[in-house]
């Protein structure tokens, strides 16, 4: 497979997408790789959660400081957030073992999760802690940056009188020159994230390679070819929000016709059971629950079906630009084709 040009990546990904997930059409195959490409791909966490703080009643402890913090707070303040951290460690090391298993299914062309989760499990654990060690780099990172500033946010804090209003002043000082600084840190995410994912993994999962065996090759690549790969990282991030942004638009006015439609129901069944008793009402609750889970039902399935080749169809991108530059991958991608490129460098 030769080297092309990341914007010439776009339809070849496409095809494989399609050829991948419609050929031949399966609902139940179809429904289980879209799902496991979203939770790879991550396309399934974007959700903003809000909270809205109820009124203070004047009869709760009212806390100025941290020291009025009573201690079982604390101790149940510590558990929850241990136990958070543990579920979301184990979720990380089990997602990093569907990317490996997934990465199987796309560069075989097979639609069998279990050898690829089986067949990398060395791979990914490896690269699970690669994962870890990377982001513990990073929250180091971004503490010493924040380190500067904290001073500055505790005297704010401590100059702020109760109920009173902050120093406007002083915020905007604070504020202002964290803008740049976060954007920065954003942009260095992403490229984090782009590096170990779209060109470290498969050099892991094809050759067994270490991280800073991975690391040279990609960096050898990158030196190589600097404008392809920052036009790839661009079109990587620009190309599913666009695709993303598209897709709601046609599907809005279908959507809010679902939705309203749904809504109307919970709504004249909340009327009709709102006064009624024994029997009656738990037959209204029961309506309400069922129609409530056919609306999330209804969420999930157009997520699935609309977010999975969307999600798929951004690994085949990744997948076909670096086996240009990565022989192992490209000649296991198309084992007896070539693709037509105009003269990029090809590495062994």
């Amino acid at each position: 497979m030769r080297a092309i040009s990341a914007a010439d990546a776009v339809s070849p990904a496409i095809q494989r997408t399609k050829e991948f997930l419609f050929k031949p059409f399966s609902w139940g195959t179809y429904l289980k790789l879209g799902l496991v490409a979203i939770v790879t791909e991550g396309a399934g966490n974007n959700f903003r959660s809000s909270s809205h703080n109820a009124p203070s009643s004047g009869h709760g402890p009212v806390i100025r400081s941290l020291a009025d913090i009573p201690p079982a707070w604390i101790a149940a303040i510590v558990a929850v957030a241990l136990v958070a951290f543990v579920v979301a460690f184990v979720i990380a090391y089990l997602v990093t073992r569907l990317r490996f298993a997934y990465f199987h299914c796309l560069v075989h062309n097979t639609r069998e999760i279990r050898p690829g989760w089986y067949l990398h499990r060395d791979q990914a654990v490896r690269f699970f802690w690669l994962n870890v060690v990377v982001g513990l780099c990073f929250l180091l990172l971004v503490a010493l940056i924040a380190l500067p500033f904290v001073g500055g946010f505790v005297r704010l804090f401590h100059e702020m009188q109760p109920g009173g209003h902050p120093d406007w002043g002083l915020l905007l000082s604070l504020v202002l020159p964290l803008i740049p600084i976060i954007l920065l840190l954003v942009f260095l995410g992403i490229a984090t994230d782009v590096v170990l994912r779209d060109w470290m993994l498969p050099h892991y999962a094809l050759e067994d390679a270490t991280a800073g065996q991975a690391w040279s090759q990609v960096w050898a690549r990158i030196a190589a070819e600097k404008l392809q790969f920052l036009v790839y990282a661009l079109l990587r991030l620009i190309l599913p929000i666009v695709a993303s942004i598209a897709l709601f638009v046609v599907l809005l006015i279908p959507g809010l016709m679902l939705a309203g439609s749904l809504g109307a129901i919970e709504f004249g069944l909340h009327s009709a059971f709102a006064n009624a008793t024994g029997p009656s009402a738990l037959v209204g609750i029961l309506l309400e629950v069922f129609f409530g889970l056919l609306a999330f039902g209804f969420a999930l399935l157009a997520t699935v079906c609309l977010a999975g080749p969307l999600s798929t169809a951004t690994r085949e991108y990744a997948l076909i630009f670096y086996g240009g530059r990565y022989q192992a991958l490209g000649d296991t991608l198309y084992p007896a084709t070539q693709l037509p490129a105009p003269g990029a460098p090809r590495f062994a």
